[in-house]
């Protein structure tokens, strides 16, 4: 029986590797990729040459089952998204479920994932959080609002930098405007930044200075 390694890769800075991520690139017998073409320049950078396959949320549903067979005959897969780790607003869920199922190990490396460093730089409580990705684009989208007004825990949320002035504008209203907040974008990369403060100060900042970069949102919990 094969074994899946889950293995997050930088979101930024490529001196983020891990050098067992490296080794086990190296050592595996496939590597799922969510774009080939993005995780080439990854591994052309460390030198490793293995088999890639093609594994997004397009096609996971036709390519799990060979995958896992493949492991079932004894392969070692390693599987691993554009940035940080698979399965974290990132396909992978999918095969992890599988192996589960059909009694195969699965590991997940210890890495790089874009929330952690903003949640801990935001200066808000993190003893205790909830982590909701990204909020539904249309359907659903004001319920789920609705269902976080009273939540307590420090809250965190990914967002694309053109829809960031929407969103906060939203926060605004279902947070109130003096909940504190911090929005970080660019983490471990050159351009690096965390903006904190009230959710009006967010949206004036963003209204006067274009947003550019991935974006993680952080807000405290209704108590702070």
């Amino acid at each position: 029986m094969g074994k899946l390694y889950v293995i997050p890769t930088p979101v930024g800075n490529l001196e983020d590797m891990t050098f067992r991520a490296i080794r086990m690139l190296k050592e595996a017998d496939l590597i799922l990729a969510e774009d080939t073409r993005t995780s080439g320049i990854l591994l052309k950078h460390f030198e490793i040459k293995n088999t890639m396959q093609s594994h997004h949320k397009f096609n996971e549903h036709k390519t799990v089952e060979n995958v896992v067979n493949r492991m079932k005959a004894g392969e070692t897969v390693a599987l691993i998204s554009d940035a940080g780790t698979p399965g974290i607003s990132d396909p992978g869920f999918l095969v992890v479920r599988e192996c589960v199922r059909n009694g195969i190990e699965v590991q997940c490396l210890p890495g790089a994932t874009a929330f952690v460093p903003a949640l801990v730089a935001s200066g808000l409580p993190n003893e205790r959080f909830c982590f909701e990705g990204f909020l539904p684009q249309k359907k659903g989208r004001m319920t789920k609002l609705k269902s976080l007004v009273e939540e307590k825990r420090t809250m965190v949320f990914y967002e694309s930098p053109h829809r960031l002035l929407k969103t906060l504008t939203q926060f605004v209203e279902y947070f109130g405007p003096d909940r504190r907040a911090s929005v970080s974008r660019e983490i471990s990369k050159l351009y690096e930044e965390t903006v904190r403060g009230s959710l009006t100060e967010l949206v004036e900042h963003f209204t006067k200075t274009d947003p550019r970069g991935e974006i993680v949102i952080v807000i405290g919990g209704i108590d702070d």
